[in-house]
């Protein structure tokens, strides 16, 4: 079986995974509006993460300024969770796996040839600062990306083809980035309502997430351990950027994790709930069809803005920790119910009922994936 063994977040609410469960049980948020920021012409509103605090964890952890901003990010989660687990991550039973939709794409503002900009260099960078010579695995899949490279760490460990896997996620806005969702009309100027009537758009936020999956037998399980169950991901071809009104692929990858569980089983859905028209309309088809629409949902885009490649990854950790305390999240700024489609969703935490997800995310190209994840009973 597939276990987390580590994890850590690092997003404007807190540095650790607890810290970031802890702000956004409690409500906290720190997405606020912009105008004029980077001399862009449209406000937005956008979660930053603190570069002192950001400084000041590298200089602890040794990490100089010859790494961006981006691979600081990447390095400082991933040294972070090590501290927790006895892992020989140098090893060449260790693999690496980047997930991230832009990486260093900021750089292209200064040189349009500047070699730290592929993906593929940055992820050696990453694995190579922890003396790791394997090649390491990019998932550049936009939105999506986050809980593919999960999937993959969970495929790689189940062909027995490494020990332990590390996967980080993450990415840092740019005005690149701002302006290109800006360009889709889907940015709001006030703070997201996932699911609301009301709601206008998404927000965007910055963060990075690492979490260190390893392969264990069923004697050596414990309770307590998150097991990474199942994993799908489904193309409805539908659109470029729109979703698919029938959402073919949310629906499919929801009922490929399933399997034979009962809807009653799951405590939460944890949807991707971006807080736009479709995304949100789309999502609740696909509960719909999936037949969990009783079963408890919410989004964390509300806390955190959009992390873009790091969502996946940083939502999957704050729902283990929420559920390993009993909660069910509530989605900031819910009101009234804003989908066609009868979903579960709340702005108050609630009691949990179990220790078994889903988590589901979409993304652009017609992109659709889900996991499930668990405890043993």
């Amino acid at each position: 079986m597939v276990v987390k063994v580590a994890d850590y977040i690092i997003s404007p609410l807190g540095f650790g995974t607890q810290a970031n469960y802890q702000a956004v049980k409690a409500g906290k948020t720190l997405l606020q509006r912009y105008d004029g920021k980077w001399g862009l012409p449209k406000p937005f509103v956008a979660s930053f993460l603190d570069d002192s605090e950001l400084g000041n964890l590298c200089e602890k952890i040794g990490l100089d300024d010859n790494y961006t901003r981006f691979e600081k990010m990447a390095i400082a989660a991933v040294a972070c969770a090590l501290k927790d687990v006895d892992v020989d991550v140098a090893s060449g039973n260790t693999i690496f796996v980047l997930a991230s939709t832009k990486g260093n794409v900021h750089l292209l503002a200064e040189n349009l040839y500047d070699e730290r900009i592929p993906l593929s260099a940055t992820a050696s960078k990453i694995a190579r600062w922890f003396g790791n010579e394997q090649n390491p695995i990019v998932i550049s899949n936009a939105c999506i990306s986050g809980l593919n490279a999960q999937i993959e760490a969970m495929r790689i460990l189940n062909a027995g083809c490494a020990e332990t896997v590390v996967v980080v996620a993450a990415d840092m806005l740019s005005p690149f980035i701002v302006s290109g969702f800006q360009a889709f009309n889907s940015v709001s100027d006030e703070i997201c309502r996932p699911f609301d009537e009301s709601r206008l758009g998404l927000n965007l936020g910055e963060a990075a997430a690492c979490v260190i999956y390893q392969e264990k037998s069923e004697k050596e399980i414990k309770s307590t351990d998150w097991i990474a169950r199942a994993g799908a991901v489904y193309n409805d071809a539908f659109h470029i950027s729109h979703p698919s009104r029938s959402a073919e692929g949310g629906w499919r990858a929801l009922k490929a994790v399933m399997q034979d569980c009962a809807s009653e089983s799951f405590a939460l859905v944890n949807v991707h709930g971006t807080a736009t028209m479709y995304n949100d309309e789309m999502e609740a088809v696909a509960l719909s069809r999936a037949g969990l629409s009783d079963v408890p949902i919410n989004s964390l885009k509300s806390y955190f803005g959009h992390t873009l490649g790091a969502a996946g990854l940083l939502e999957t950790l704050i729902s283990m920790a929420a559920l390993d305390d009993g909660v069910v999240l509530g989605t900031n700024r819910f009101s009234e119910l804003g989908v066609s489609r009868k979903v579960n969703i709340s702005g108050e935490n609630r009691p949990a009922n179990g220790k078994r997800f889903i988590k589901l995310i979409s993304g652009f190209g017609g992109c659709n994936s889900a996991m499930r994840f668990e405890t043993v009973e």
